[in-house]
């Protein structure tokens, strides 16, 4: 099954951030469900059922305390490298580094460890743009209100696709302490 470790967004913040995603400026793509808003703090991939048993184990294990979370400011990863041409419009959320790297060494003996971490949460998908230009301007124009939430927990998800697209499922949540 196809798994990741996540950050679930509370359903005020993802009222807020809903607000942003009507003003972004124009683009052919699609944006991010409100239900399906989460910072990824490891994505796993493809994990055999019988990993699944000593993953959630290992998961347990991780001890760290409560935090505050906000957003800072608004991006656009642009994957020209990797041969597409547009991506992800994402909000960096701020302080989340600790536990993610308690979690990638938690898991380091069925993982590898993350090459590098950016703390973001998708809240769109561009796939072409009529003016590469006047959109990131647009986008750096977005006032962006207090948003800061307490990180009370993460999950372990799986992506499941249906006939009404992808859907996120909670396998496991762990409390921080």
């Amino acid at each position: 099954m196809r798994t990741f470790i996540s950050i679930d967004i509370p359903e005020e913040v993802r009222d807020e951030i809903k607000k942003i995603q009507d003003v972004l400026p124009e683009f052919y793509g699609k944006k991010t469900e409100i239900e399906n808003l989460h910072l990824t703090l490891k994505f796993l991939g493809e994990v055999e059922e019988y990993k699944i048993k000593e993953l959630r184990k290992m998961l347990k294990e991780v001890r760290f305390e409560r935090f505050e979370t906000k957003v800072k400011y608004l991006g656009f990863f642009d994957n020209i490298k990797r041969g597409k041409r547009y991506g992800p419009v994402w909000m960096h959320l701020d302080n989340c580094e600790g536990l993610q790297k308690l979690v990638d060494d938690n898991l380091e003996d069925l993982f590898p460890k993350e090459k590098r971490f950016m703390s973001h949460l998708t809240i769109a998908r561009v796939k072409a743009l009529k003016d590469k230009s006047e959109f990131l301007k647009k986008l750096s124009e977005i006032k962006i209100p207090e948003i800061k939430f307490t990180v009370k927990g993460f999950r372990l998800k799986k992506s499941v696709l249906n006939s009404d697209g992808l859907v996120y499922e909670t396998i496991e949540e762990y409390q921080l302490i």
